[in-house]
């Protein structure tokens, strides 16, 4: 008996860490908004493909919503039954997020003769991956479609346009697009590049920093801003 009694605590201790770890991974302290301009997903050597709706407009699309931590790292994965991902539950999202948050991943050659993007795979990933990890603030559904609404509420391109920084291919200050931004939202933006297949830095994404509580245009002073990736002057590619 004392033998069977002493293999129980081992189990018990190691559900209740198991327990724990799904807990401290669904905390948090704000999210990244992710916007990518979309000719820097394709202009490398990667290279890109377009959804079956066809090439995007001209414009930043979506490329997640992360959870962080003020430390500059981040939970990922935070999946359980409970949250597993529902294709059923995009239903009313599908049509919002086709146009504002597309796939440009190519298809493995060796799965599908498709030349198309897959935008439902995309989706799927960014839920599991850092989705699931903000489960206790937002549910699937509410998760894609705060995400959109972000979107709709900064016009990235026209904060840009409107400063003269327009995607003709040509460099601009990377210290003249943080502060337009800032100019219009309140807020400091992080840039990130990326390198073109002729060498160029061109500009690729621009990161917004959310409040953790996902209310209604909860924008924040990031904690921390990604790492800075470009030189002082970047291209803005034509799309």
């Amino acid at each position: 008996m004392k033998m069977a009694n002493s293999s129980i605590i081992p189990i018990k201790f190691l559900i209740l860490v198991a327990l724990a770890n799904i807990c401290v991974s669904q905390d948090f302290d704000f999210f990244y908004f992710v916007q990518q301009w979309p000719s820097s997903s394709c202009d490398t050597k990667q290279g890109c493909c377009f959804p079956q709706t066809g090439k995007p407009a001209s414009n930043f699309t979506v490329h997640g919503l992360w959870p962080n931590f003020n430390n500059g790292s981040f939970p990922s994965n935070c999946k359980s039954v409970e949250n597993s991902f529902d294709e059923s539950k995009m239903s009313d999202i599908v049509p919002r997020a086709e146009t504002s948050w597309a796939a440009f991943s190519c298809p493995s050659k060796k799965k599908t003769n498709s030349t198309n993007s897959d935008n439902m795979k995309l989706w799927k990933h960014e839920w599991d991956k850092h989705g699931t990890c903000s489960h206790s603030v937002l549910h699937q559904h509410a998760y894609f479609d705060f995400t959109l609404n972000l979107k709709d509420h900064i016009d990235l391109l026209q904060i840009l346009l409107n400063n003269g920084i327009k995607p003709d291919g040509k460099n601009y200050s990377v210290e003249k697009i943080r502060q337009v931004i800032k100019e219009a939202i309140g807020f400091k933006a992080g840039i990130r590049c990326n390198t073109d297949v002729s060498g160029n830095i061109q500009l690729n994404e621009i990161v917004l920093c959310v409040d953790k509580s996902a209310a209604s245009r909860s924008f924040i002073e990031c904690p921390v801003l990604p790492d800075a990736n470009c030189p002082d002057n970047v291209e803005f590619p034509i799309f």
